[in-house]
């Protein structure tokens, strides 16, 4: 006899215009052509914006899915006209928002996995025992045994009062588990219950194989007893496989949520937890998530350890660089372009290089007389590239679901630029991390070492640039001086250009962009030196370097902004034979992460942390006649939060 959910219900669902119906549903019936069934309700769910889950198979069909009423209706009375699935009566309760985030229509080997041979409900499958006459059995003590068939986790949420767990973390595990029921349980009713019911309409066949002799399962699930008889007899909520996660006797959201890493269901009790971290970790896996970030850390620094030993651009091989055509030149022959984009080149070498097929678009070769046009994403073949050597020592220093912050070595470039593509921060960097794509938000030159913060997904880019654009971000850099300045504390104003001038360098200038930078003296050195702490407070290109030339107190080991306000010709060429003496030493910013956006728009951090401050130790410039100076190893570190960890996470 084929078996429904429930009987009873209305014949329609009913609508509401505000509210998204939710709808949840099984039956197992023969059905054929499933390949045309599933394209056709995926259509149809696309055009009625409905999501969640469809399974079809020969065995039957399950569903679970929510959306307007209207398209809900549209839906079910079309499934209504399917031979076999007629009398379908869904569960339905109400949700404010979509508790779905996607559609799938899937075609599987059975509607709920369970793997047994012989199991076919469609043709037979236990006795049904109404939510009323459980709660009147339960009401008078009747002897038997309640039998929870669900999930470990789906348990913990929730059950009836005294229900014996089937202890399964899986329900293709429940075979094995109810061979281990103790045989005093084959003497009395056993009363099987699930969410919904569907995961009875199997295990209770294999206990009357098994030699149970009164099988009953409770008809249409916890839901519809909750439906029909509220929460008599139950303690705790119901576990459901949605956003909302848990639904109480009355069928509303409840305020447990749910592990992003190991999934398992949190209550009010457990998100108060210290070790609840949201989009990252809970009480029930933070060991297992630490150990995995620190594994993952591990080979992520193995990785770039290996590029500093092996330079990925020490190897010839073909380089495909971008050539994005500006709004300027839209509208201009390729060769016209290419020489007014880049004229050191030579329009006679573009010439030869497009005739020899490196100009492509897309993989296609070019030609000359092709006109460019505003966006078109050009690009430029060299082949057997092998780019000048750098320091590729990187040195991971922390990394969570928002960022990795790195300390950069010098001399390395931190983009792709001029004569350097893989030997650079961001291509190593991009390696190690893939598939996940990483974000500059700001830099350092390739001459400066020290600490740079690289945002992990592209919303965690905007928060983090926010703050950098709005020198809300707190940097101190150390620098080794030519000179002695007379006091200990002076300050730059001297307003920076905007883009390059004398030499093709940022220099002071009249008209320049207001900047502002901060030095204190650490220590005069015997040498001629000075070891300076640097707090810029606006973030001009090059504005250390540019505001201590100007000041006459050129950084050691500069190769451009040399002393007497001089200016090397050309750019620098790496490496350097000495290091430049400045570094990022520290940097200290608020954590964008605590703020009003929700778990679905942005991972959290792991710490509840509202001020991130990371520092590492003193380069090896900046110990010299230091004496006892702490010389530690790099760290990363959090400031005491002045908010509580309730007060600290992110809205869900």
């Amino acid at each position: 006899m084929a078996s429904s959910t429930l009987d009873g219900l209305a014949a329609e669902p009913r609508r509401d215009s505000e509210a998204i119906l939710n709808l949840s549903c099984y039956k197992f019936v023969p059905l054929d052509n499933l390949g045309e069934m599933r394209q056709i309700l995926r259509d149809m769910c696309q055009r009625l914006r409905i999501k969640g889950t469809i399974l079809l198979s020969r065995e039957g069909i399950n569903f679970f899915v929510a959306g307007p009423g209207d398209s809900i209706g549209e839906l079910v009375g079309h499934l209504r006209t399917v031979p076999g699935l007629e009398d379908i009566q869904p569960k339905e309760s109400l949700s404010d928002d979509q508790p779905f985030s996607r559609m799938l229509v899937r075609i599987k080997q059975e509607i709920i996995a369970f793997g047994v041979d012989g199991i076919d409900p469609a043709r037979y499958t236990s006795k049904k025992l109404r939510a009323v006459q459980l709660k009147q059995w339960l009401d008078e003590g009747r002897q038997l045994t309640l039998l929870d068939v669900r999930n470990n986790y789906e348990v913990e949420v929730g059950t009836f009062h005294n229900a014996l767990p089937i202890n399964v973390d899986h329900f293709r595990d429940f075979p094995a588990a109810a061979a281990l029921l103790s045989p005093e349980t084959k003497d009395q009713p056993i009363v099987m219950f699930c969410t919904g019911g569907i995961r009875c309409e199997k295990a209770g066949p294999l206990m009357e194989h098994l030699g149970y002799r009164e099988i009953y399962q409770l008809d249409g699930g916890i839901l519809k007893y909750f439906e029909e008889v509220g929460g008599a007899h139950w303690h705790g909520e119901c576990f459901v496989f949605d956003k909302r996660v848990a639904l109480d006797p009355h069928l509303a959201e409840t305020a447990t949520t749910q592990c992003y890493a190991c999934q398992h269901p949190l209550t009010p009790t457990d998100q108060s937890s210290t070790h609840f971290i949201p989009g990252v970790q809970c009480p029930y896996c933070f060991n297992l998530v630490a150990e995995r970030e620190k594994r993952h850390r591990h080979l992520r620094q193995t990785a770039l350890d290996q590029f500093a030993t092996n330079l990925p651009g020490s190897r010839p091989y073909d380089n495909l660089r971008p050539l994005n055509v500006p709004q300027r030149f839209s509208g201009l022959p390729l060769l016209e372009f290419l020489d007014q984009l880049h004229p050191q080149v030579g329009r006679s070498t573009w010439a030869a290089r497009v005739d020899a097929g490196r100009l492509l678009l897309g993989n296609q070769r070019v030609s000359a007389d092709l006109v460019v046009r505003e966006g078109m994403g050009l690009r430029h073949l060299l082949p057997d590239t092998v780019e000048p050597n750098v320091n590729a020592r990187i040195k991971i220093v922390f990394d969570d679901a928002n960022v990795v912050v790195v300390e950069k070595p010098a001399p390395l470039p931190v983009h792709a630029c001029g004569r350097f593509n893989r030997n650079t921060l961001e291509w190593m960097l991009q390696q190690v991390y893939r598939p996940q794509r990483l974000k500059l938000v700001h830099r350092l030159d390739a001459d400066t070492s020290g600490l740079m913060v690289i945002a992990r997904h592209r919303r965690a880019a905007t928060a983090l640039h926010q703050l950098f654009q709005t020198d809300q971000v707190t940097k101190v850099y150390l620098a080794r001086v030519v000179g002695h300045p007379a006091t200990d504390h002076f300050v730059s104003t001297a307003p920076i250009s905007d883009g390059p001038e004398a030499e093709g360098l940022r220099t002071v200038t009249e008209n320049g962009l207001p900047s502002e930078t901060h030095f204190s003296v650490r220590e005069r050195l015997a040498d001629g030196t000075s070891l300076l702490e640097v707090r810029p407070i606006t973030g001009r290109t090059n504005q250390i370097r540019v505001h201590l030339w100007e000041l006459g107190f050129p950084i050691l080991g500069e190769s451009t902004y040399l002393p007497n306000r001089q200016l090397a010709r050309g750019s620098s060429k790496l490496p350097q034979d000495a290091p430049l003496c400045l570094h990022a030493w520290r940097l200290e910013l608020l954590n964008p992460f605590l703020s009003k956006s929700s778990a679905s728009d942005m991972p959290s951090v792991p710490t509840c942390e509202a001020t991130y401050r990371w520092e590492t130790g003193l380069p090896q410039w900046a110990k010299a006649d230091l004496g006892n100076a702490d010389v530690g190893e790099a760290e990363a570190t959090a400031i005491d939060s002045p908010l509580t960890n309730s007060e600290a996470r992110l809205a869900r």
